[in-house]
Formats: structure tokens, sequence, C-alpha cells
């Protein structure tokens, strides 16, 4: 049992370097740089640089709180990252439609995901605030 565990950890950890990967971070891949980016992301109480690296080196697979927030953050399936099963990326409806969608929207969408959750609350306000002024918005 234990090797096929090893096995899975390996392997894990192999599709979250090749996630990280496609985001080109020019070197800034180590387990401060992945702790640093993922506690920016995480609603819950923030990861060590050591477990960064146990993820890294393949010695532990995340809980499943944090591999979603992960996926999410590299733009990945979850499923994917975990059992490498289906496709690396998913699917959003943006990426469904994109038609509908100006470019320079759906690059301030990414942007917006790739904030921390403060971050992001501030923009959904700033954003609601705005669609007040212009009488489209609900009433808080």
């Amino acid at each position: 049992m234990s090797g096929s565990l090893n096995i899975e950890r390996a392997a894990f950890c192999e599709r979250l370097k090749s996630a990280i990967a496609r985001f080109e971070p020019q070197g800034r891949t180590g387990a401060a740089w992945l702790a640093r980016e993922f506690n920016q992301r995480y609603d819950g109480r923030p990861i060590s640089v050591h477990a960064a690296r146990k993820w890294l080196m393949g010695e532990s697979i995340p809980a499943h709180d944090k591999l979603l927030t992960l996926a999410g953050w590299l733009r990945v399936s979850a499923e994917w990252l975990v059992y490498g099963a289906g496709s690396m990326t998913r699917i959003s409806a943006v990426q469904q439609d994109p038609a509908r969608y100006a470019v320079i929207d759906v690059d301030l969408v990414r942007e917006i995901n790739a904030l921390n959750q403060e971050h992001r609350a501030i923009i959904r306000e700033m954003v609601a605030l705005f669609a007040r002024m212009e009488g489209r918005g609900t009433k808080r």
C-alpha cells in the first residue's frame, strides 16, 4: 500500500510542477514562493514553507480544501491535479463562449481571480458601488 501511495504522491508532485510551469514564474518556483502565493489565495490557516516543500517533493498531497485552492489558482482541473484524470485545464464559462467577451474582459477576470480573497472582495464591492451609482445595483 505505501508503494502505491508513494507513486500517487510523486505523480501529484509532477502535475503540480507542470501546472506551476505554465505560468513561467521565471525560476521563482521554490517552496517559499509556493507557500506565499498559495497563502494569498487560501481562506484557511496559512501553510508553512515546509508543507509547500513536501508538496513539491512528493512527500504529501494537500487536503481537499487546499487542492481546490491550488486548482483554482493554477487554472487546472482538481481531478487532473490529484489523480491525473481528464483534461489538465478546466473550462470556464468564459472559455466555452469567448465570442461573448472582449479579450480585455477575459484578461481582467483572470487577473481578478489571481488576487487573494480580501482583494477580490474589494473589487466586488467597487463593482457593486458603481452598479448602484448607475441605478442598476441592488440596494444594501
